[in-house]
């Protein structure tokens, strides 16, 4: 979970992310919209791929990355465990405010 976290962390991953959500892109589409090189893109993409968030296949000089979407469903199942805590907490400081504006009037 730690290398998840660590790779949705950064900007331009969560980006790449989004852009392999809608579909499969090469490495040089992944690099393309960003300011840097191939080569600083290429080591986002090792960070994505270790994470296991991405997966890449190679054919030829052709390096297509997909979103593993497994992966991306472990950090949601995390999420949401955590989600109850704060839909609570988030209740009981509504229902303080209420109270709280109550009292004013």
């Amino acid at each position: 979970m730690d290398h998840i976290f660590h790779a949705l962390a950064d900007p331009t991953r969560r980006q790449m992310v989004r852009m392999i959500a809608s579909r499969e892109r090469t490495v040089s589409e992944l690099a393309e919209p960003f300011d840097m090189s191939l080569a600083a893109a290429s080591k986002h993409i090792k960070v994505l791929e270790r994470s296991g968030l991405l997966e890449r296949t190679v054919q030829g000089r052709i390096h297509t990355c997909r979103l593993n979407g497994d992966v991306m469903a472990r950090a949601l199942e995390w999420l949401r465990f955590y989600e109850r805590f704060w839909t609570q907490q988030f209740d009981a400081l509504e229902r303080e405010l209420y109270k709280a504006k109550k009292e004013e009037h």
